[in-house]
């Protein structure tokens, strides 16, 4: 039976993102996991016990982390949470230094994970249009793509040494949501995935 850790990364802000569709996601996922016979645990990073983290990094077999893009990243207290679990888990639990050596220090920086045995799934809510990634004609984003602008998370979970999943991204939540239709999209995607 596979063991999934659920990270919900939403920030709480009264009336303009209060978490409603974070946990849309959430509860899409963990229906569609247990469904196929998976436990299923969460977390939320506006209330957490740093140890009790560490020991369901260790438990789990793979980890969703859900978030609200803020200003094209984290908000700050998912931030947060990523960093006081993962400086925690340095020195033997998540990691065991950043890979490299004295006698090498260029050799493949961001090797030293312990989590190599288990796998990550980034998903995302974005108020931006799916059109804004991959065109180049477009302003903000120059042409790059879900996974560039998703490279600083990644790179934390990656240092760790976990898996990448494929990424899952719902767009224009905002002023053009099509929620129920990201959601069973994201429920096809999960159970194909995990």
């Amino acid at each position: 039976m596979k063991k999934i850790l659920i990270i919900n990364g939403h920030q709480f802000y009264p009336v303009v993102a209060e978490g409603k569709l974070t946990r849309s996601f959430i509860e899409t996922a963990t229906q569609t996991l247990e469904r196929k016979g998976y436990q299923v645990k969460t977390s939320e990073v506006e209330n957490y016990d740093v140890a009790d983290e560490l020991e369901k990094f260790q438990w789990a077999d793979a980890v969703i982390f859900q978030f609200p893009s803020n200003w094209m990243g984290l908000a700050w207290k998912a931030k947060r949470y990523i960093d006081d679990v993962f400086n925690a888990g340095r020195g033997g639990v998540l990691c065991v230094s950043d890979g490299r050596s004295r006698s090498n220090p260029d050799a493949q920086y961001g090797t030293g994970g312990l989590m190599g045995d288990k796998q990550y799934m980034l998903s995302a809510t974005f108020n931006m249009p799916k059109a804004s990634l991959d065109d180049p004609n477009q302003y903000l984003f120059e042409g790059k793509g879900l996974d560039d602008l998703l490279l600083p998370i990644h790179a934390n979970f990656r240092y760790i040494g976990m898996q990448k999943l494929p990424s899952f991204a719902s767009y224009d939540v905002l002023k053009n949501p099509d929620i129920a239709q990201d959601l069973q999209d994201f429920a096809e995607h999960v159970a194909k995935h995990i």
